[in-house]
């Protein structure tokens, strides 16, 4: 019968295995009494919906915090970006679970900062993992992945990056203002 038991108990910790309910360090420890599940702490996850303020990703948030701080900026690619003279707003589609956006989120912010151009807004809306808030600010927005970054003016889109950009996010946000 001890085998049977751990045979089972293999089996449950292969089914688990693929499934995000706890730790990937959970297992079974055969002691006196049979076996325990035994985990590391699980981890905690924050997910902010609605307007988040991008200085609070990069300086709050672990997952955005090295993104940020090891990036460099292409400066030679953003003089497009730098010369905007038309009241612009980006806004920016994002989930702190989303991986793409831990990696794209802290580059954005980078390259807004070294732009520094007051004509350009920068709104970050957080949704959680079925993309919605509770204050249904992101469906306003026809998306359907996260990072999205819409560039718009004059009340009309100009144009966005979805996911991951094509060149660098640089010049891809360079080639939208020079159209």
């Amino acid at each position: 019968m001890h085998k049977n038991i751990k045979a089972l108990l293999a089996t449950s910790a292969l089914f688990f295995a693929g499934h995000s309910i706890a730790d990937p360090g959970c297992g079974f420890e055969e002691n006196q009494e049979g076996f325990m599940a035994t985990c590391k702490q699980e981890k905690q996850e924050v997910i902010l919906t609605g307007v988040v303020e991008g200085h609070k990703l990069v300086t709050e948030l672990p997952p955005f915090m090295s993104g940020y701080k090891d990036y460099q900026v292409d400066t030679d690619s953003i003089a497009p970006i730098k010369a905007v003279t038309t009241p612009t707003e980006i806004v920016v589609i994002i989930g702190t679970w989303c991986p793409d956006c831990h990696r794209e989120t802290p580059r954005f912010i980078r390259i807004m900062e070294a732009v520094n151009n007051p004509n350009i807004k920068v709104k970050f809306i957080g949704v959680d993992r079925k993309k919605q808030d509770p204050e249904g600010l992101a469906a306003q927005y026809d998306f359907k992945r996260i990072p999205t970054f819409m560039v718009i003016q004059d009340g009309k889109e100009i144009g966005r990056i979805v996911e991951r950009p094509t060149e660098s996010l640089e010049k891809d946000l360079a080639k939208i203002f020079s159209k």
